[in-house]
């Protein structure tokens, strides 16, 4: 990917305050972009404004109160990026919520919880981003999962949204660049960041309470993290999309998650899906 020059050019990310997020925000500011990080809780932004004055562009980084599921509070965000910065040339749609379970032993309000944090945040930011992005022909780069392609165990309600997410900006992407906004999806596999930390579950209560899940759900936990890459190299591969001169509209961010995804978006019949999940909870193939 050949990069552009950048000139005081402005990106909305959101979900800046840890993990991808943050790493892209200081990536973002010193390839020369002008970042409005954008985070739930503002007052959780202190590791971030701290590693932003030691790597010398504090000056580049605003923090923006950003909750992408209030409507109200993304217009008000978008409006005041544009009236403190005067454009808007991309959006990174990186907040999230994780989900681990399994749909029969879990509350329906966790799983609609995890759609409305992982699709309908990503539409509710992307569509107040459009006219803006519109007036500088600018980008819409989303971080989905490679849990949008492949299906993955204990992952149900995560993976439907990360999916849905990809088949809305598959379905927009076209749409989009008749108005010369260009749509791009990276999808990382495991990352070393506080994302699991992160997730409301006590994962021993989880076990205990699996039932007829438990072997499944232990051989799946022993596994997590086995590929993790680090938040800076996944950050690496987001920023490389904003400063291409023509960014691909799929990236993975690791070699693993090329393989990964790969096996989905070259198995017709989806058996090679199944093959390579099912031992992931402790089975042979299917």
């Amino acid at each position: 990917m050949t990069s552009v020059a950048q000139l005081a050019k402005t990106v909305l990310i959101t979900g800046t305050s840890s993990g991808i997020g943050l790493a892209t925000a200081l990536t973002a500011a010193q390839r020369g972009w002008t970042v409005v990080a954008g985070m739930r809780h503002p007052a959780r932004a202190g590791v971030l404004t701290q590693a932003a004055i030691e790597a010398g562009v504090g000056d580049r980084i605003d923090v923006a109160r950003l909750d992408v599921v209030d409507e109200g509070q993304v217009i008000a965000c978008m409006d005041n990026v544009i009236a403190d910065h005067g454009r808007l040339d991309a959006l990174v749609n990186n907040a999230g919520a994780g989900w681990v379970g399994t749909i029969e032993q879990r509350p329906l309000a966790s799983v609609r919880a995890a759609m409305e944090v992982n699709f309908f945040g990503v539409v509710n930011v992307t569509r107040a981003a459009l006219p803006h992005l519109r007036a500088t022909t600018g980008r819409l780069v989303t971080v989905t999962s490679v849990g949008g392609i492949v299906g993955q165990p204990f992952n149900e309600a995560y993976c439907a949204a990360k999916f849905a997410v990809e088949g809305f900006m598959e379905s927009l992407a076209p749409v989009a660049r008749t108005v010369g906004v260009s749509v791009s999806l990276v999808e990382p596999g495991d990352v070393a960041t506080e994302f699991t930390a992160n997730l409301d579950v006590d994962f021993s209560t989880l076990v205990a309470s699996a039932g007829p899940y438990t072997p499944a759900l232990k051989a799946y936990l022993g596994r997590c993290g086995e590929k993790a890459q680090s938040s800076p190299d996944a950050a690496a591969s987001i920023v490389e999309v904003l400063d291409a001169e023509r960014p691909p509209f799929r990236v993975q961010t690791s070699a693993w998650a090329q393989r990964f995804v790969g096996t989905k978006l070259a198995d017709l019949d989806g058996s090679a899906v199944l093959d390579l999940t099912t031992p992931w909870v402790g089975h042979g193939k299917p």
